[in-house]
């Protein structure tokens, strides 16, 4: 009961179809989540005439809200009246469906968006307003202006505390309007002051009439004065290093611009996600495939082969570091059988990388059971018949990258990045999310 939306035995085969339908139904609507369905053996082995049912209707089960016209017109009111109103875009934008209006409501209010880490591919990254990602290892000027705005309209997001940082220091200045299907999630962390339980896509839709269209372009003009120091303190020193070891940040940027913009992107758990979340440059919804909530390692390499095996013409990229991908490296064995031409990027900085920077700027660096002796990684990809290549230096970055990408089945290349790169910005724990870390010297 606490980790599935839904659970049911099965003791008779008779059962089955109806018990199945059910569970795919509740499953996918409303807020998605697992279901458990525990087929007895009994069931398993008993003979049936077997006959399935779609399952569109469940009595007492009411998976979405009907949405009351009064609070789009309010939430008209406070979007239409506010100066400095700020988008958080989630995954609920992406499952619902709702980038289209999510981005019409953008455009006609002037308003930017920001992108959870699930949200990335809500919003292009090539889109003026776009803001940037928010969070703990988020873009500058999201965080910081978080608390300058005195609109926050939150639709499909939860407000986790990745996003909000110290929740006594959050948005002091903004009313919240929260956007959620799950009526759980409103008020849960960030009191709204208008809450809205409803699918986003049709809340947006029902909302864009009564929006007044308004530029705020010297609002707009703070997130570029803050884009700008964060790509001279940050960014271009990670994607555009000119000597030293290969950097995380500028693997990603290349692969990024040498994949396709359908391109499928999975990725485990530790700083090349944030590294991914950062650099990689999202165009296109449905197109991010990573571990949330209490983010798994080991996720990234099976979410590759499930992402490949659901679509026969997007590439599909996995990015994985040297801890995750042993976590579950069997499924080299499941690629190989099924011929599955997944693409794998292995980050390898000899470390459990996300966790030795914490004991580094935490910990005064007593470093732990983080430090990785790591296999040949491309000779074991050859004992499971997927070709690779090891590289080092920044002159075989390109043409190695498009090597990866032009192959036809899969492929796996090993990027030896810097050992003690740190992911920056960072809201430390404690901090507000406008007190951002830019910059840390390192001590080791």
């Amino acid at each position: 009961m606490p980790v599935t939306k839904w659970n049911a035995q099965v003791k008779k085969a008779a059962e089955i179809p109806d018990t199945i339908a059910r569970a795919f139904y509740i499953a996918r609507t409303g807020r998605p989540g697992p279901v458990l369905v525990d087929i007895s053996k009994d069931a398993q082995i008993e003979s049936m005439n077997f006959r399935y049912r779609k399952c569109t209707y469940i009595r007492s089960y009411n998976p979405v809200n009907p949405i009351a016209s009064r609070d789009m017109e309010s939430a008209a009111v406070m979007i239409n009246h506010s100066e400095r109103p700020l988008i958080l875009a989630g995954h609920g934008v992406i499952i619902s469906g709702a980038v289209t209006e999510l981005k019409s409501l953008a455009e006609k209010g002037g308003i930017p968006v920001a992108v959870t880490l699930l949200g990335i591919p809500a919003f292009s990254h090539d889109h003026r307003l776009f803001a940037g990602m928010l969070g703990m290892h988020g873009n500058y000027a999201p965080n910081v202006l978080t608390n300058r705005a005195d609109l926050i309209i939150a639709a499909g997001m939860r407000f986790d505390d990745r996003v909000t940082g110290n929740l006594k220091k959050y948005a002091p200045q903004a009313r919240v309007i929260h956007i959620e299907i799950d009526s759980s999630e409103i008020d849960k962390n960030v009191r709204a002051d208008l809450g809205i339980n409803g699918d986003v896509k049709e809340v947006l839709t029902a909302i864009f009439p009564h929006i007044r269209e308004r530029k705020r372009e010297e609002w707009i003009r703070e997130f570029r004065i803050l884009d700008s120091t964060e790509h001279e303190k940050v960014i271009r020193p990670e994607t555009e290093p000119e000597n030293g070891e290969l950097k995380m940040g500028e693997v990603v940027k290349v692969i990024s611009e040498h994949a396709g913009r359908d391109a499928v992107v999975v990725t485990d758990v530790g700083q090349h996600q944030m590294a991914v979340a950062r650099y990689y440059h999202f165009t296109d919804s449905n197109t991010l495939v990573t571990s949330g909530g209490m983010g798994t390692m080991g996720f990234g390499l099976p979410a590759a082969v499930g992402a490949a095996t659901g679509t026969s013409d997007r590439q599909v990229i996995a990015f994985i570091g040297d801890g995750g991908i042993q976590m579950t490296l069997q499924e080299l064995g499941t690629i190989m059988q099924y011929h599955i031409p997944v693409k794998i990027v292995l980050l390898n900085n000899s470390f459990l990388g996300m966790v030795r920077q914490w004991q580094e700027m935490f910990f005064n660096s007593r470093y732990a059971s983080t430090e990785m002796v790591n296999p040949d990684f491309v000779a074991l990809a050859s004992a499971y018949g997927i070709p690779g290549r090891k590289i080092k230096n920044r002159e075989e970055l390109k043409a190695s990258a498009a090597e990866m990408l032009d192959s036809d089945g899969p492929f796996i290349l090993v990027a030896e990045v810097s050992r003690t790169a740190n992911i920056l910005p960072m809201v430390e724990p404690g901090a507000s999310v406008s007190e951002v870390t830019l910059t840390y010297n390192s001590k080791s």
